[in-house]
């Protein structure tokens, strides 16, 4: 059996909040399920960010407000994917 060759930080968005460490050969199922899970944050976050830029020019203050909520939401789920790759 090989060592492990991939560390990855595991963000919770659980109601503990606690993270996790992922240690994994590179090519488990585990990788892949976090693979995939990140890989749905970053798309979410890419189609968050194409409707906000077709929505600002014409949003009113209440969708302005929803719109930067959305923001801030993917911007951290990115941040967490880039950290936890990052292998912290």
């Amino acid at each position: 059996m090989e060592p492990p060759t991939e560390v990855r930080l595991i963000h919770s968005g659980g109601a503990e909040g606690k993270d996790c460490v992922l240690i994994t050969d590179g090519g488990g199922p585990l990788t892949r399920l976090a693979d995939g899970v990140e890989a749905g944050l970053l798309r979410a976050a890419a189609h968050t960010l194409a409707r906000a830029r077709s929505l600002f020019p014409y949003a009113d203050r209440d969708e302005l407000r929803d719109l930067a909520e959305c923001l801030a939401d993917s911007l951290e789920d990115a941040l967490r994917v880039a950290e936890g790759r990052r292998g912290s």
